[in-house]
C-alpha cells in the first residue's frame, strides 16, 4: 500500500472535520521552504534564480515550528532549494515528527546517502523522503543540468529503503517528455523498492531560464493519457503516492477547478500570496494569508492568464481530496479509480507505438539546435545548452 493507513486515516478525517465545520477553504498540505540555496541549477526552477545574499539565508527551527503550529496542517512539505543543505534539518525534522506531522522532505538525494551515514534522520511512519527524480538517467541528468545525478539519487533512495525509511519519488514532466521512457522510469523506480510515486506536469515560473519546456494543458492531457493508460499491461504495477481522481484530472477525464490555498507556502519572506508557483508578494501571518488574498483572482475559471495552463499538484491534488469527502460521489469515484486504474486505451496504445518512432529528451534538443552528428555519443557526452552553473 502506497501511504500507511495511519496517514491515511489521519488526513480523512481531518478533512471531515474541516467540512463538518463548514470550512470552505483549509489547508491540506504547508509547503515549508526553509532555504532557497541549491545544489543543481535546473533550468526549469524559478526558485534559485535569487541574488547570492538571499540564497545564504534560511528559517530557524522556531521560525518553522511557529508556522507549521499557525497552519494546522496534518502534512508538511519541505522542498527548497535543497532542504539537505539547511544545518538545522535533523532538528526540524524531530519537532515535526513529535508533532504528529506527515512529512514529505523534497530532496534531489545528492546529499541523501551522507546524510543518512552521518545518523541525521531516524525511520519513523512520519517522515518520507520525496526525492525528485526526472526520468531515465539520460533525462534526469539533462534536466537537472548535471551529469551522474541519477546515479547519486539511486544510491541515496537504496540507502534509505535498507534502512527502513520511507521513501517516494516526485516527477515533473515537461514538454517533449517521452512516454514510452516515463513508463520504463516507472518500472525503474519500482524496483528500487520506493513506497509511491507522485507525478505532475511542471509549472511555467517567470523567472526559469527554460521557458519552451513548459507543458499545455491539452498537451498535459495527451502525454499524461498515454503515460497512464494500459497501467497493468506487462510489470507495469505501479504505485501512485497521490490522489487517484488528480491522475484522472492529468488524463483529461475529470475536470476540477484550483484550490490554491490547499498547499500554502511559508518561507525566509513569509506567507506567500496567493501560492507556491506565484510570486504576488508575502504577508507575516498565515490568517492573513487566508483572510486577506483575493482567492477569486486565481484559478484557471478567474481568467489569470498565468492560471490557465497549471495543472500542478499543489494546486489540484487538494481539490481532489476535498471532493472524495465532499459526499458518496466523491467516495465512489476515489474508489472506483482506486480498483478499476487500468485505464485500457486502443488509442493510447496505438499513440505510444507512434512517440517510440520519435526522438525525445537531450537528443532531440540537440538535434533541434544543430549540435548532435552521432546522437549515441552526444547525449552520453554533450552538456545541455541551457545550463547554468551550479549554485554553491
Amino acid at each position: 500500500m502506497p501511504v500507511p493507513i495511519s496517514q491515511m486515516w489521519t488526513v480523512a478525517s481531518y478533512v471531515l472535520g474541516q467540512r463538518l465545520k463548514r470550512r470552505k477553504r483549509y489547508p491540506l498540505v504547508l509547503m515549508l521552504e526553509p532555504l532557497l540555496r541549491c545544489n543543481l541549477a535546473c533550468a526549469g526552477c524559478g526558485k534559485i534564480q535569487y541574488p547570492a545574499h538571499i540564497l545564504k539565508r534560511h528559517l530557524s527551527v522556531d521560525e518553522c515550528m511557529k508556522a507549521v503550529d499557525e497552519c494546522g496542517a496534518p502534512m508538511v512539505s519541505i522542498p527548497g532549494g535543497e532542504p539537505l543543505l539547511h544545518p538545522d534539518m535533523p532538528q526540524i525534522v524531530e519537532q515535526l515528527v513529535k508533532r504528529k506531522k506527515y512529512i514529505y522532505l523534497c530532496t534531489n538525494a545528492l546529499l541523501l546517502k551522507e546524510k543518512l551515514e552521518a545518523g541525521w534522520f531516524k525511520p519513523s511512519k512520519y517522515l518520507t523522503f520525496s526525492v525528485h527524480m526526472d526520468g531515465i538517467e539520460e533525462h534526469h541528468d539533462f534536466a537537472v543540468c548535471r551529469d551522474g545525478t541519477f546515479q547519486k539519487a539511486v544510491d541515496g533512495i537504496r540507502l534509505a529503503v535498507a534502512r527502513g525509511f520511507r521513501v517516494t519519488t516526485n516527477t515533473t514532466l515537461f514538454e517533449g517528455a517521452d512516454p514510452n521512457s516515463v513508463r520504463e522510469f516507472f518500472d525503474q523506480m519500482m524496483d528500487l523498492g520506493v513506497e509511491g510515486m507522485m507525478v505532475s506536469p511542471g509549472y511555467a515560473y517567470d523567472k526559469a531560464p527554460d521557458q519552451k519546456s513548459f507543458l499545455k494543458r491539452a498537451n498535459t492531457h495527451d502525454l499524461f493519457e498515454m503515460v497512464l493508460s494500459n497501467r497493468k499491461e506487462g510489470r507495469n504495477k505501479w504505485r501512485f503516492n497521490q490522489s487517484a481522481l488528480f491522475l484522472e484530472f492529468l488524463m483529461g477525464k475529470r475536470s476540477f477547478e484550483c484550490t490554491p490555498w490547499g498547499n500554502p507556502t511559508f518561507n525566509i519572506f513569509g506567507w506567500q500570496k496567493p501560492c507556491y508557483l506565484l510570486n504576488e508578494g508575502y504577508v507575516d501571518t498565515f490568517a492573513e494569508l487566508m483572510g486577506d488574498t483575493k482567492w477569486a483572482e486565481y484559478g484557471r475559471a478567474s481568467g489569470n492568464a498565468k492560471c490557465q495552463n497549471c495543472m500542478v499538484h499543489c494546486g489540484y491534488e487538494p481539490t481532489a481530496v476535498d471532493y472524495t469527502f465532499s459526499g458518496l460521489p466523491g467516495l465512489f469515484a476515489t474508489v472506483k479509480a482506486m480498483v478499476f486504474s487500468a485505464y485500457p486505451s486502443a488509442r493510447a496504445r496505438r499513440r505510444l507505438a507512434e512517440e517510440s518512432g520519435k526522438l525525445h529528451g537531450p537528443r532531440a534538443h540537440l538535434v533541434q539546435l544543430g549540435l548532435a552528428v552521432d546522437l549515441n555519443a552526444a547525449a552520453s557526452t554533450a552538456q545541455p545548452v541551457h545550463a547554468s552553473s551550479a549554485v554553491a
